[in-house]
């Protein structure tokens, strides 16, 4: 039986996860035990933050709108009472955005709130 020489595909494999881990500290960037370890850990990091990501921002948003809503006001809850029994169908990142960037526009949006 011939002898195979995996050379290359060693090298390849290895390249491939030292580009997957650069910027990695310590052995993690180097040795491969390390680096696969670091990898999956990396992926299941990443893969978890992307759902928890949507919940930072709409917590976030609330936190921005409440902040806004007490300026002219009102409560966080109250404010999104009224906006509900007035049916002004305005998502909390847009409201967010309009409070934290367009104060102006964030108060005639309350004031659609109160009648």
């Amino acid at each position: 039986m011939p002898r195979v020489k995996r050379g290359t595909i060693h090298a390849k494999v290895r390249r491939n996860l030292k580009a997957q881990t650069k910027g990695y500290m310590w052995g993690r960037k180097s040795k491969m035990k390390l680096m696969r370890i670091a990898i999956l850990k990396a992926g299941k990091n990443a893969y978890r933050d992307r759902r928890l990501k949507k919940r930072d921002m709409r917590a976030l948003w609330q936190l921005r709108i409440n902040a806004a809503a007490r300026e002219n006001g009102w409560s966080y809850s109250k404010l999104i009472g009224a906006l509900k029994k007035a049916n002004v169908t305005i998502d909390r990142k847009v409201l967010s955005l309009l409070a934290n960037q367009y104060p102006a526009a964030f108060k005639a949006v309350v004031g659609m709130a109160k009648k």
